[in-house]
This record gives C-alpha cells, structure tokens and sequence, in this order.
C-alpha cells in the first residue's frame, strides 16, 4: 500500500517533492494545493488533481502526510499548526530562534488533531542537526561549528523576495575561508556569527522602488542579515536570469574535541553536504521523514516531532532485517 503524499506550494520545494516521490516506489501523489488558480498550474504527475489551499480540509481521509513547501518567514509559522489539526504534515521550518516557539504552536495543534507533525525538516535544521547531536554525545569535550554555502540560501531568498519593492532575488550564503581552516586546523577559533559567514544578495527591483530603502531594510533584518556583513546588488531581471538561475547549497558540521585522562589526544569530527540542487535534496529529505511521520501515525502516535526524535529505521523503507544485514 502506497502512502499518498499531498504537497501544499508548488514551488521549487514543491516541485522537488514531486519528483522525488517518483523515487520513493512506497509513495503516490495524491494531490497539489496552491494558492493560484488551479488551472493555471501545469505539474508533472498525469492524473493527479491541483486544487486551492482553501479546499485541503476536503481531503483530510484522502492523504497520509501533507509536505509543507512554504517559505519560513511568513508562510509556516501560520500553516503548519493549521494543517497539523487536519493531516499528519512535515515541514522544513528554518528560522533556528524561532524553532522552540514553532514546535510548541504545532504540538499544541497536532495533538488536538491526533495528528504527527515534523518540523524543521531538512539539511539545516535536519541533517545538519543530527550530526552536531551525535558530535556532542561523542565528544562531549569539545566545540561546535557550522558553515554553510557557498549556496543559495531559499529561505533568505524568499524573506528578501517579500520586502515591498523587491520583484525577484537570490541570496548566497558564504563561509569565511579563513575561519573555516582555523577549525579544520585544530585552531578551536572563537567565532562570531559575522566572522564565520557573509551574506550577498542580488535583488531585482519594482519599477519605482526605492534601492536605498530596500537596500536598508535587508540590512536590518533580525534572525536572517542583521548578524552578518550583507552586500546587496541591484541587477536586472535578465542578469538574474542569466547568472543566477541555479540554486546550489552546501556547508560543513564540525566538532573539535579531545579525549584522554588529560585531553592529550584530539579529534575532528566533519560531515559535508555539496549540493547541486538545494530544494531537490531537501525535498528528498522530507519524504524521509514523511515515511517516519505515516508509521508514527500508524502506531497510534500524535504531536510534535523534530529529526532528534524519530528512529533511523523509521526513515527508509526497506526492512529492520535487510538494514542490519546491508548497513550496519
């Protein structure tokens, strides 16, 4: 039996589900909701029906998990309690100070809904978050470091896109080489948030707006540029097209630590992801975990979960038996 998939957002995120479900042979399509009009949107999948966000409620006995494909800023926080009270529902929630605030609001609702919602599903947080877990319980004497890019960030793409002013966007994240071979060098920096990563945008623009303003209010932004030396440039949509179509990510987890009766022997720890599509490997990441959030439901479970919570063997489909004979 297959689980039946239901996507909320046809964008690049929804769309890598999409295709990703095409290699999950556990899973079908069930349907696509979007806030456009329906008969507007062309998918990939024959036979399987786009519908308005607003008829999802329609569908609740129809789909097994909902995969959230909205954006962080302003989309999620809204629509994942909403949905998590109607269908079991992933999402990839990235705003890292505003994960504790998130899970409660979904906990609250999935458990009202009896109904398993994952949250902040993905690389970072997602496999990212796992590996700096497993870091800490390895080496619990030791230092923490994250690098992300060179990438398109999506989530900081999408809030840049939402300023009034602005008709289009890209955002990459990049580590600050020197702070990343300090780490890899057993140096165990002490880094700021600046001194590790900057942040460059390149913005298309209304007709009419005001670049200084917008420039500004990117600058300014708490939990995505605020924190970090920003350089904005204005390009022309053709430029943006031309130069800037792909949508590439990556980064490092690092720890550093040591070990012995008196901390003599060092180890560093690195798990590395280059990524030619960012919304596709994350997509790939949400069905896992879509699988996981089906048999959770099927046990009887409900609430809120993060990828701390869920077993490895709840992520795949192949047996217990066939994962401990091939991979462990």
């Amino acid at each position: 039996m297959s689980i039946k998939i239901g996507i909320l957002g046809y964008g690049n995120l929804g769309k890598g589900v999409e295709c990703g479900i095409r290699q999950n042979p556990d899973m079908e399509l069930a349907a696509v909701f979007t806030r456009r009009d329906p008969s507007g949107v062309s998918i990939l999948t024959e036979g399987v029906p786009v519908c308005r966000i607003d008829d999802a409620e329609q569908w609740a006995d129809k789909i097994d998990v909902m995969i959230l494909c909205g954006g962080s800023a302003t989309d999620l926080p809204e629509q994942t309690p909403k949905f998590a009270r109607m269908f079991n529902v992933i999402d990839s929630f990235d705003t890292h100070a505003r994960i504790p605030e998130h899970f409660a609001n979904v906990d609250a609702a999935a458990k009202e809904g009896g109904k398993v919602g994952i949250i902040s599903v993905g690389w970072d947080p997602g496999m990212f978050s796992l590996n700096r877990l497993y870091a800490n319980a390895i080496l619990p004497d030791g230092k923490d470091y994250t690098f992300w890019g060179k990438g398109v960030s999506q989530g900081h793409s999408d809030a840049v896109r939402r300023i009034e002013g602005v008709k289009d966007a890209k955002q990459y994240t990049i580590p600050v080489e020197a702070a990343l071979e300090a780490v890899r060098n057993g140096e165990n920096p002490e880094l700021t948030t600046r001194q590790k990563h900057t942040r460059e945008c390149f913005v298309v623009l209304e007709e009419g707006a005001d670049a200084a303003k917008v420039e500004k209010e990117i600058k300014e932004m708490p939990n995505y540029f605020s924190d970090y030396d920003t350089t904005v440039h204005f390009i022309s949509e053709e430029e943006l097209r031309r130069d800037h179509s792909g949508i590439p990510h990556g980064g490092f987890v690092l720890r550093s630590g040591k070990t012995g009766l008196n901390g003599e022997n060092s180890h560093l720890i690195e798990y590395s992801l280059k990524l030619d599509s960012n919304p596709e490997f994350t997509s790939s990441v949400l069905l896992a975990y879509a699988r996981a959030a089906y048999r959770l439901s099927q046990e009887g479970q409900s609430g809120c979960k993060t990828v701390f919570d869920i077993a490895p063997a709840y992520l795949i489909s192949k047996s217990g038996e066939e994962i401990r004979k091939t991979m462990l």
